[in-house]
């Protein structure tokens, strides 16, 4: 056991039923019917190895899509397609979730096998639009279809969906209730290795924090300077642009344009309060680059002109924050610099990851924008430890206790000690 969680170590899996909850969600070719990437499918690999290993017969639970749109859910066929290939080993497919087919595929099962049932989330109760309307406890989501259905069929649920560790659904947080649960060893990597360097990071501590996804890094933001745990925050991308128009300099009309369509202008007051705070702690863009005639046009922060829009931050501002980088002992980071897909504005995020890649600190990698950046720039290898999750890692350093995290660890007080646990002396 681990954090109060219970790990795979801590039961007897010879011959036993296991509910394996992963999140493989990846970019699918819907024309071709393939994945376009492997990356989480080969994260989870170690612990299925290890399960078909000690002889535990492996049902492996996943999601494929969109949370929110319905119309991006496809069929998890084509992942059983790659973990054969990375197995080494037949993976059945019922082409079903918890219907009568999936059952008897789930019963007909034998020890050192594995099925792959379909996208959870072609039933309803799975979906994000369900959670959010209904806010189900856990206990109600121990009720649903999907757990009662599959979890007679179970001896031991285990979740190594980190990723997805800040959804609260059935799949995620219902099995913990009505029978024993484990958290498999790529959440467990990502749950102790990320608690343990917030807990005491090495200093000075800094955070990264742009892109476009301004809840999640105002949020952090807050929690990082009022706790002490980030020394120093460097901004980029829309996060910047909100920083740098509340301390009262022009960002120009198509940057304003697009806070005020994606409903961001709530984050100037916070903004504002920040900066109020924390102001010695926020370093904000020195210079900034714009498009002119086409082109990337650069200067101080303060000569954008008006009718424009912040793209990106300036060559001053990335040699800055690539000196703060080298001295810095740790480094969180979340969200590019810029709109770094576009050629003339990959500068900023460009430097600032050549800096993350060749410092002698600790470097913790989230979010899909900044991990494609790493791929893009330089090798991801090269950071100290890349995280499966975006908004989970996110949620996670802001200080909330992610739902799958609480739903793990009331159930190893449910179950502790009466399970077949292995005779360790």
């Amino acid at each position: 056991m681990r954090y109060g969680i219970h790990t795979i170590d801590d039961f007897t899996l010879d011959g036993k039923t296991v509910l394996y909850r992963a999140d493989m969600n990846q970019p699918v070719n819907r024309e071709e019917g393939r994945l376009e990437s492997c990356s989480r499918i080969r994260a989870c690999i170690p612990t299925i190895r290890e399960l078909l290993d000690r002889n535990a017969k492996v049902v492996i639970l996943i999601h494929q899509g969109s949370d929110i749109e319905y119309h991006n859910f496809f069929t998890t066929k084509p992942h059983r397609d790659v973990l054969e290939k990375l197995l080494e080993r037949p993976v059945g497919f019922p082409e079903d979730v918890c219907g009568p087919a999936a059952r008897d595929a789930v019963r007909q099962l034998q020890p050192g096998e594995v099925l792959l049932l379909d996208n959870v989330r072609f039933l309803a109760q799975e979906q994000t639009l369900f959670e959010n309307a209904l806010k189900l406890s856990f206990g109600e989501q121990a009720s649903t279809l999907l757990v009662e259905k599959l979890a007679p069929l179970g001896d031991l649920y285990v979740c190594d969906a980190f990723a997805a560790a800040h959804r609260s659904q059935p799949s995620l947080c219902g099995f913990e209730l009505v029978m024993p649960s484990a958290m498999g060893r790529l959440f467990e990597k990502e749950y102790c290795r990320l608690s343990e360097l917030m807990e005491s990071p090495k200093r000075p501590c800094t955070f990264i924090l742009g892109g476009a996804k301004v809840s999640d890094a105002f949020g952090v933001m807050e929690e990082v300077l009022r706790k002490k745990t980030a020394d120093r925050i460097l901004t980029g991308g829309v996060t910047a642009n909100l920083l740098l128009a509340a301390a009262g300099i022009s960002i120009g009309e198509k940057s304003r344009e697009y806070i005020s369509t994606h409903g961001y202008e709530r984050y100037y007051d916070v903004s504002r309060r920040l900066l109020g705070t924390y102001r010695d702690q926020i370093s904000l863009p020195l210079d900034a680059a714009w498009a002119e005639d086409g082109k990337r046009a650069e200067g101080e922060v303060k000569a954008v002109p008006s009718g424009a829009g912040i793209f990106d931050i300036g060559r001053e501002t990335a040699a800055e924050y690539s000196r703060m980088i080298q001295s810095s002992s740790t480094i969180f980071i979340n969200g590019p610099m810029g709109v770094f897909e576009r050629e003339e504005f990959s500068l900023g995020t460009r430097k600032v990851w050549e800096a993350l890649a060749g410092t002698g600190g600790e470097t913790i990698l989230g979010g899909g924008d900044s991990i494609a950046a790493a791929e893009r720039f330089c090798e991801v290898e090269q950071f100290s430890y890349v995280s499966t999750g975006g908004g989970a890692l996110i949620r996670f350093l802001s200080g909330e206790e992610l739902p799958v995290i609480q739903a793990l660890r009331y159930g190893a007080e449910l179950f502790a000690g009466d399970y077949n646990y292995e005779d360790r002396a």
